[in-house]
C-alpha cells in the first residue's frame, strides 16, 4: 500500500498539543474566533473523535479503565480513528480552502503512547508513515504547562463535569510519571521540528496565552494565506 498523499488544496491546518489541563480546547475556539473576524474560514476539530467513525474510536480511548489497553492496541485505535478524520473532515475541509484547526493530532500520539506508556518513537513513526503519509501540520502550538499545574486544573474541570454522561478522564487518571514523560515527549518533538512547531507557556491567564497564539498563526501563516 502507498503512503497517503500529500493533501491538496489552500487551507492551512494548524494543530494544538499538550498534556491534560493545558487549555487546549478553550485556546482552540478562541483562535478560530480571531481568525473568522479577519475573514478566513475556520472549521474546529478534535482527536481522537472529529468525524462519525472517529467519535466511536473515542469512547473506547477516553473512558473506563487506565489499564484497558496495551500501548500498541491503544496506539492502532488512535490510527484508526485519524484515518477516519482525515478522510471525512480534514482534507475535504482543507481542499475546500478552509482553515483546519484541531484540538490534537499525531503529536499527541507520539507524545503519550511513544513516551508515556514507552511503545517508542520508532514504532509510532512507522504506523503514522502507513496510515498518514506526508500529510502534516502548517504549524503545530504545544501549551507547555508543569504537570502538577495542569492536573490540577483538568481535577477542576472534572469536578464541574460531575455528573455528566460519559466521563472522559481515562489519561487524566494515569500516574504523575506517565504525565512527566508525555510532557518530556512534547517539547522533544518540538525540539526536533522547530520550523512545525512552536511552544507556548500555558501557565498564564487564558488571554495572554490566546494573544500570543494569535500572533504565532499571523506571523507564520498568513503572509500566503488565500
Amino acid at each position: 500500500m502507498d503512503p497517503p498523499s500529500e493533501r491538496p488544496g489552500r487551507g492551512r491546518f494548524i494543530t494544538l498539543e499538550g498534556g491534560e489541563g493545558a487549555g487546549k480546547s478553550t485556546q482552540v475556539h478562541i483562535l478560530a474566533g480571531a481568525l473568522r473576524r479577519r475573514g478566513l474560514s475556520v472549521v474546529t476539530t478534535r482527536e481522537p473523535g472529529g468525524a462519525p467513525a472517529a467519535e466511536e474510536i473515542r469512547a473506547l480511548l477516553v473512558g473506563g479503565a487506565v489499564h484497558r489497553w496495551s500501548a500498541m492496541t491503544e496506539t492502532l485505535l488512535h490510527y484508526a480513528a485519524r484515518r477516519e478524520h482525515l478522510d471525512a473532515t480534514i482534507l475535504p475541509m482543507l481542499a475546500a480552502g478552509a482553515w483546519v484547526i484541531c484540538d490534537r493530532f499525531a503529536d499527541s500520539t507520539t507524545a503519550y503512547q511513544g513516551y508515556g506508556h514507552g511503545l517508542g518513537r520508532d514504532a509510532v513513526r512507522a504506523l503514522h508513515d502507513l496510515v498518514v503519509g506526508a500529510i502534516r501540520p502548517d504549524l503545530t502550538l504545544i501549551l507547555d504547562i508543569p504537570v502538577e499545574e495542569g492536573l490540577a486544573r483538568a481535577c477542576r474541570r472534572a469536578s464541574d463535569r460531575v455528573g455528566a454522561a460519559g466521563s472522559e478522564d481515562r489519561y487524566e487518571r494515569m500516574d504523575r510519571a506517565f504525565h512527566e514523560r508525555v510532557r518530556h515527549g512534547f517539547l522533544a518533538i518540538a525540539e526536533g521540528e522547530p520550523e512545525r512547531c512552536i511552544v507556548v507557556d500555558a501557565n498564564r491567564p487564558p488571554d495572554r496565552v490566546a494573544a500570543e497564539l494569535e500572533r504565532c498563526v499571523l506571523a507564520r501563516l498568513t503572509r500566503d494565506a488565500p
